[in-house]
């Protein structure tokens, strides 16, 4: 009898050995445990935003202690983008969102609205002050504040600030990461002077497909038109084709460019009208106006995008 008791005891040993090996083995083929992988994101600020250029400002400031997507990836126009169901998802589950304002996401304003009874739903050009802004109509401003460095330092500010209330315990680490990355914006617009003294002074003018530069004009001392207006979504004539036209022969410009998140067909019509009137107008090159490069490249980050912008600018120009 005891013998018997002996062998079911060894029989049931085993099996809890063979199960305990089996739960040891699920996972991610990494060595850790799903679960492990679990409470290690759920520690973090999950974040979301709509444009690459307020995503990477949110990765420096915020570092391994933030979650990062951006839904608006390369080559997307934000004025004319209109939401996914993926999107909506990304939005549901973020702590906190991060958009530009100004109404460059214009088609997603309403559920900006309605997600903001949840969670923080934040403007980063909320504290800039409105006579910083680039009015274009009564009431109606240039959303593409990127462009000048000093105003998105403000909004790189707004980003610290509410990453710091969201996450208090971590704050002194987002103050250091925003005053290292504020330094490397100053850096880089000490950069954008001395390489737009290159261009001679009546060369300085910045033909592109849509006035997303004007903040760039204003703060770099260039004159900048576009053949549509701050938005994508309004159209341009053959009468504003023309207007360009005896603009650059008049001024007697070299170069005009294409924008990575717009038709290159109206740059086009340029360079042959121009063509026509006997004028040599070349495409200087490609600018990152409202989306950055791919992802992985220098242009894929706001500073290397902005330095691609200026030395492309620059090169075509001077």
């Amino acid at each position: 009898m005891n013998g018997w008791k002996l062998f079911l005891l060894t029989i049931a040993l085993s099996i809890a050995l063979i199960g305990c090996s089996s739960s040891a083995g699920t996972g991610d083929g990494t060595g850790e445990t799903d679960m492990g992988d679990a409470s290690e994101s759920e520690d973090k600020v999950r974040v979301t935003t709509t444009i690459g250029q307020i995503a990477d400002a949110v990765q420096h400031i915020g570092g391994d202690r933030v979650k990062v997507q951006a839904i608006m990836g390369p080559g997307t126009d934000p004025h004319v983008y209109r939401t996914s169901q993926g999107d909506i998802s990304k939005l549901e589950e973020a702590d906190i969102i991060f958009y530009n304002g100004l109404n460059l996401e214009g088609n997603m304003n309403d559920m900006f609205v309605n997600m903001a009874q949840s969670k923080p739903v934040i403007a980063v050009t909320e504290q800039i002050p409105e006579e910083q802004l680039l009015e274009v109509e009564d009431g109606i401003y240039d959303p593409h504040v990127w462009f000048d460095l000093k105003l998105w330092q403000e909004a790189v500010k707004v980003i610290e600030s509410r990453l710091r209330e969201i996450d208090p315990d971590h704050a002194d680490r987002y103050a250091e990461n925003a005053a290292a990355y504020l330094r490397e914006i100053q850096d880089l617009h000490e950069y954008i002077q001395e390489r737009i003294a290159e261009i001679p002074e009546e060369s300085r003018m910045l033909v592109t497909a849509h006035d997303a530069f004007g903040y760039f004009g204003n703060a770099y001392g260039m004159e900048v038109r576009g053949l549509q207006g701050i938005s994508t979504d309004a159209e341009y004539s053959v009468n504003d084709v023309n207007a360009i036209v005896d603009l650059v022969t008049e001024h007697n410009i070299k170069a005009v460019f294409i924008e990575s998140s717009v038709s290159e067909k109206a740059i086009q019509a340029v360079v042959e009208g121009a063509a026509a009137k006997g004028h040599d107008l070349t495409i200087g090159g490609e600018l990152f106006s409202d989306a950055m490069g791919e992802e992985g490249t220098e242009e894929g980050t706001y500073i290397g995008m902005i330095k691609h912008n200026v030395d492309t600018i620059v090169d075509a120009l001077k």
